[in-house]
């Protein structure tokens, strides 16, 4: 919804553009104001997207009433002299209604805006979306898992592979060490990055990045051990290491 506040001080044409404003769907009407003075007070507290300003007004015309503002706002001049536009463009101007105008003029000069906001809000969306991701992805550096009665922040980076024993899984970290937690293999599965680890057998989960060769039913990782390649799992398991080593 856009908002908008009409500012002229003809009673006529304020009431014409009033009732443009009110039937259209996407526009909100926050205020129809006789002069540039109210119009200043009501923005003082209020938020405003668009502005409808006559530029022939007795006590500030709309050139300089759109040249005070502290903030953007998206305008559009409407006058009775054409002789105007040019000033009004200047100001980087969404339009220009040469007075009388039709619902339709009004309509393509509001429809401007109104794109221009869904797309500034499509802009934001996506830039919303990207910043969670990044911050999911960052999250995703380190799990924590619950090992010998106390909590470890592990690097993902830093898991080899990981093998299901049981109602435990261990964990087997550069260097040879290893953490036992009591987690299943199929809940491990879903908390790490599906981009860097897969499941190649049912006890086991691989860190595709350290895997140094395979041949059938084995799979030789980078710190000289290997672990076994399921049937069920090996084409999917070719696929993405062929993807990795294209």
């Amino acid at each position: 919804m856009v908002r908008c506040i009409a500012i002229d001080d003809e009673p006529m044409a304020l009431r014409q553009i009033k009732s443009y404003i009110e039937r259209t769907e996407q526009l909100e009407l926050v205020a129809a104001c006789r002069s540039a003075a109210e119009a200043q007070e009501i923005m003082s507290t209020t938020n405003v997207d668009m502005l409808f300003v006559d530029i022939n007004m007795p006590d500030m015309n709309g050139v300089d009433f759109v040249r005070s503002l502290e903030t953007t706002h998206y305008i559009v001049f409407t006058t009775a002299h054409p002789e105007f536009a040019i000033e009004g463009f200047k100001l980087n101007a969404i339009d220009y209604l040469l007075k009388p105008f039709s619902y339709e003029e009004f309509m393509k000069a509001s429809q401007k805006v109104i794109s221009l906001v869904d797309l500034v809000e499509r802009c934001h969306t996506a830039e919303s979306v990207i910043a969670q991701n990044e911050a999911e992805a960052a999250d995703k550096e380190f799990i924590s898992v619950k090992a010998d009665y106390k909590t470890q922040l592990v690097k993902v980076a830093d898991i080899v592979y990981l093998e299901s024993a049981g109602e435990y899984v261990r964990l087997h970290i550069e260097g040879s060490s290893t953490i036992t937690t009591l987690f299943r293999l199929k809940n491990m599965e879903t908390t790490l990055p599906s981009d860097n680890f897969l499941r190649v057998h049912r006890s086991y989960i691989v860190n595709l990045k350290r895997i140094a060769s395979y041949t059938k039913g084995r799979i030789f990782l980078d710190n000289g051990e290997y672990i076994p390649l399921g049937e069920n799992y090996k084409e999917r398991f070719l696929e993405h290491f062929n993807k990795l080593n294209a």
